[in-house]
């Protein structure tokens, strides 16, 4: 979720608390199943289909394009490794958000094919109103994998809001992909992580749920064995956090030859 831009008078996100353990956070929060989030983000993203909007983020439609640089710079890269072939599990894509966003600045590729892996109800929503012959919606990693090759895995502001980021991180990139995207990443000059509550406006959807703030000193360790970071960009959220604006970043990981 994004201020554009944030200020203390009138934030569409507001992040508090410094919890022990996900499970705390989680039984004072909603949670991102709740039903609204789904239904806004469903009704969004028909706008955009019926040319009523221009792309959506976060369930919130925008009449301008803001073309992502450095994601569409860094999967096309993947893909001219590839043959010209893009091949992308969008982990927790909501209902295409960024495929709807991204596709038509890729029209250039030889082939391309986005899956999206997402909670039950995303994926039932997905698989009868959004799926066509790229976009293609799956319950688990392992259910796209038996279908699909993909070569990038892109976690879109999905990694904070994981009970145990690194612990599915580690997993994930034990996964044939070439690559692994860390876009719209919140990360804090701190010496450990920080647990918050994410709590929505709303304007957007009534919810709150746990979202991580990353150490910044902490990020290289926690990563994966035998990854490398290739490229680091500020990614398009501002938010606060004990009132001092925070860039959220972009990263790009790499397997090491």
């Amino acid at each position: 979720m994004s201020v554009y831009p944030p200020t203390p008078q009138d934030v569409d996100v507001a992040y508090s608390g410094d919890y022990a353990s996900f499970a705390e956070a989680k039984a004072i929060s909603t949670g991102y199943e709740e039903a609204a989030i789904l239904e806004r983000t469903r009704v969004a993203l028909h706008k955009v289909l019926r040319g009523e909007a221009v792309f959506e983020r976060d369930s919130v439609t925008f009449d301008k394009m803001e073309k992502p640089e450095n994601l569409i710079a860094l999967l096309t890269r993947a893909a001219e490794e590839n043959s010209g072939r893009l091949s992308v599990l969008d982990f927790g894509g909501s209902l295409g958000s960024t495929f709807f966003h991204c596709r038509d600045f890729l029209t250039n590729l030889l082939a391309m094919e986005w899956s999206i892996v997402e909670q039950p109800a995303h994926v039932a929503c997905g698989q009868s109103e959004f799926t066509n012959e790229q976009l293609k919606f799956y319950p688990s990693i392992e259910h796209c994998l038996a279908e699909r090759h993909p070569t990038v895995l892109l976690l879109s502001g999905v990694l904070q809001c994981l009970p145990d980021p690194w612990g599915f991180l580690r997993e994930a990139a034990s996964h044939s992909f070439d690559w692994i995207i860390l876009d719209r990443t919140p990360l804090i000059d701190a010496p450990r992580d920080r647990l918050t509550i994410e709590t929505v406006s709303p304007r957007i959807y009534p919810a709150s749920y746990p979202a991580w703030f990353f150490s910044r000193p902490r990020l290289r360790e926690n990563l994966p064995v035998g990854w490398e970071i290739k490229d680091e960009f500020d990614a398009v959220d501002r938010q606060l956090l004990d009132g001092v604006e925070l860039t959220f970043k972009g990263m790009a990981l790499q397997r090491s030859p």
